[in-house]
């Protein structure tokens, strides 16, 4: 079955655009939340709080018989009102005998209560390998305006690279489908905020770049076959050859992301905590990277080029064919 985007190309446009406002609209709401405040909920890596590392002690007769239950963790958590906090188990000596906290600020005293509290449920800890750190907002600044700048700087190189090997309009409609893919993946992180509490922080910026290269990527392989075949038949409808290359691709373009979309489900699901999230919005991105790249980009190029075609039709003079009628 061959697939004709051009013919529908309104209505790709128009799912994207609803997508994309209801994200905005999102990313609004949650900047008028008042334990919000931004666009999307942010985590402590922006807005700074307290990370605790505790681990058993395993020279303790006993002490490391049982594994860690991360749900006993989070029970005690809770208890302590640090019912939002990041809880992970790490790997000490080929097993899980430690935890990872990263959660609000916490004074001595609250810090001192939840050692005790969770010492009590999951064992004692070794004094020499208890971490205690704070991160202050000032570094979650940095971090935020790093990630932009990282963010700015890899669209400035995707601009010029397209333009280089295609043509400035290929670039400038790859870079609309890589605006399309960090927005759409943003906005859905912006309504998970307000629905399911989730935060963003330093690996959700790594996601968005990663995301990026995913994209173009797609795009230009899309872009290569719609070059070649424009030299091959430059007289064919640019419409046609467009559909023609989405088709020659579909079948590389859907491999490759399932390929990729089957790694990051296990990683979302058996990944833990601190990476769950981080696969989540590579699966949000990658697949409308490859939704882009088919939908968006190839039609907005058809678009462009047949709109630009018109225009040197209706420049061209009709040829007056009065006179050399009179002159016979």
């Amino acid at each position: 079955m061959k697939l004709s985007i051009n013919k529908s190309r309104s209505l790709w446009w128009t799912i994207s655009v609803v997508i994309i406002l209801a994200g905005i609209i999102s990313m609004v709401i949650s900047w008028q939340q008042p334990n919000i405040h931004a666009p999307l909920r942010p985590g402590l890596d922006f807005i700074g709080g307290t990370r605790l590392q505790f681990v058993r002690d395993c020279t303790k007769a006993g002490n490391c018989d049982k594994p860690i239950d991360i749900n006993a963790v989070r029970e005690v958590a809770k208890a302590q009102g640090l019912a939002d906090s990041s809880i992970q188990l790490i790997s000490e000596n080929g097993a899980e005998n430690g935890v990872l906290i990263r959660t609000k600020d916490l004074t001595v005293d609250q810090r001192t209560k939840l050692q005790n509290a969770l010492s009590e449920e999951i064992g004692v800890f070794d004094p020499q390998k208890n971490q205690i750190d704070s991160v202050g907002p000032t570094l979650g600044k940095e971090l935020l305006r790093s990630g932009i700048l990282a963010l700015i700087v890899s669209f400035i190189g995707i601009t010029i690279y397209m333009s280089f090997r295609f043509q400035l309009d290929y670039a400038v409609f790859a870079i609309v489908a890589l605006f399309h893919d960090i927005l759409i993946t943003v906005g859905a992180f912006s309504l998970l905020g307000l629905v399911a509490g989730i935060e963003v922080d330093s690996l959700f910026i790594v996601a968005l770049l990663t995301i990026t290269g995913f994209s173009v990527n797609d795009t230009v392989v899309i872009y290569d076959r719609i070059r070649e075949t424009i030299k091959i038949n430059p007289e064919h409808p640019i419409a046609e050859i467009v559909d023609d290359a989405v088709n020659q691709t579909l079948t590389r373009s859907i491999n490759t992301t399932l390929t990729v979309l089957l790694t990051l489900t296990s990683i979302f699901l058996f990944g833990g905590e601190t990476l769950r999230y981080f696969a989540l919005a590579l699966i949000i991105g990658f697949t409308m990277g490859a939704y882009s790249s088919i939908f968006i980009a190839s039609t907005l190029l058809t678009w462009w080029r047949e709109r630009d075609q018109s225009q040197v039709l209706e420049s061209v003079e009709p040829i007056d064919t009065s006179a050399s009628s009179q002159d016979s």
